[in-house]
């Protein structure tokens, strides 16, 4: 079971990293090389999408790397999954706000504020992306040495 707990959490860190680090370094950045209202209306569904699978990700990244730490893997597990289990209220408190303004109702969508916005949800979401890759590696770390 243990063994079973290990895998689980790290490859869904590692795959909520992977999907986390493309949006920083490849959609996004193309995305903004559309004029401002045709990024925000390829944001929107893009966003809700990733949504889908990068939450039940990092829940379950967390969940089993706490059983991890239960079942006797070591506090290290415990610290990554609190890690990736980080996203979740971050998303919540840092990054909905910017999401809600991005959804308004009657936003203009051509505007400065709404490129800012964008790009202020892009330097947010980067902080998802390095803590899904700080519990990534920390569990691969945790999985190939012995007695940590």
């Amino acid at each position: 079971m243990l063994l079973a707990l290990k895998f689980i959490a790290t490859l869904t860190a590692a795959i909520f990293a992977g999907a986390a680090l493309y949006v920083n370094l490849v959609e996004h950045p193309a995305r903004m090389t559309l004029d401002t209202r045709a990024a925000l209306l390829e944001w929107a569904p893009a966003y809700t999408r990733g949504t889908w699978m990068q939450a039940p990700l990092a829940v379950i990244s967390l969940a089993a790397g706490l059983g991890a730490w239960w079942s006797g893997g070591g506090c290290a597990w415990a610290l990554a999954a609190l890690l990736i289990g980080a996203v979740v209220p971050f998303t919540f408190l840092a990054i909905m706000p910017t999401n809600r303004a991005l959804h308004a109702p009657g936003r203009e969508l051509a505007s400065t504020e709404t490129r800012a916005l964008l790009e202020r949800w892009a330097k947010l979401h980067a902080v998802r992306t390095v803590l899904s890759l700080a519990a990534t590696v920390l569990y691969v770390f945790v999985a190939l040495t012995p007695g940590v």
